[in-house]
């Protein structure tokens, strides 16, 4: 079975929840209809803050209650971060809301140079999550740069995709690891980064979807809006079971 992704690529209002709902919930009016999952970016509702107490939805909040509002009303999957509150202190926590399912995922590797690790806790947990027959494995911007937290052990995935707030003075280099990811793991994969500016920091979008050859099947460069692709199973299995490098893979365990 195809899989149709949306990928929403817009410049985020900074710290404003309000207003980034409102936009999102506009241009969710107008997706396909055949649509199956729409993603969004890091922080979708606020922008890469590192002020959570501000910007923080307890337990999800009023950004999760959207999320699964606009899913019930469209009939889609929705995949995006959210600042949230834990009984522990601040996670970075993507959230996957499927129907009535919901699904998450605390951001493993901080960005230390930008004092992520100062307001955040990380995460310890990978997730695979199965949407209409599909193995997807959901990750956060700076995960990108780590391939053994993203590693596809045994065919664990099918989709390994990644919300960012991605600077664009580090573009060609999410340009590189978007292909390198795809190919040694023989899956697709999507990054949905942001466009615009914060206070100090400027995005110059380039979300994308990479096939497991590594070439890229739509690039949205820096323009404001959705962009759709289809992905074939039955292309990714062939691909697979004609060169099966996974199955020569080394075997390892993390340790958190």
């Amino acid at each position: 079975m195809d899989l149709k992704i949306a990928l929403v690529q817009y410049d985020i209002i900074w710290e404003d929840t309000q207003a980034n709902l409102s936009y999102l919930s506009n241009v969710l009016k107008s997706i396909s209809k055949d649509t199956d999952i729409v993603v969004l970016p890091e922080m979708f509702h606020s922008g890469f803050s590192m002020s959570p107490k501000g910007n923080a939805q307890v337990d999800g909040g009023e950004v999760l209650s959207w999320m699964k509002s606009m899913s019930d009303l469209n009939n889609v999957c929705i995949i995006g971060s959210v600042i949230v509150e834990t009984n522990k202190g601040y996670v970075n926590r993507l959230y996957v809301v499927n129907g009535g399912k919901v699904s998450s995922y605390d951001k493993r590797h901080l960005f230390t140079m930008g004092d992520e690790h100062k307001h955040y806790l990380k995460g310890d947990e990978r997730i695979v999550v199965e949407i209409k027959g599909w193995k997807l494995c959901p990750l956060i911007c700076y995960d990108l740069r780590f391939p053994v937290w993203s590693r596809n052990i045994g065919e664990a995935y099918d989709v390994l995709l990644y919300v960012a707030n991605w600077p664009a003075s580090r573009g060609d280099v999410w340009d590189v690891l978007l292909k390198a990811r795809a190919i040694e793991n023989q899956s697709y994969v999507i990054g949905v980064n942001r466009i615009g500016c914060d206070k100090t920091i400027t995005y110059d979008g380039r979300s994308q979807v990479v096939d497991a050859k590594g070439s890229e099947l739509i690039n949205m460069g820096a323009n404001e809006g959705v962009a759709y692709v289809e992905l074939k199973k039955d292309v990714l299995m062939k691909f697979r079971e004609c060169f099966p490098v996974l199955r020569d893979g080394d075997e390892f365990h993390i340790n958190n």
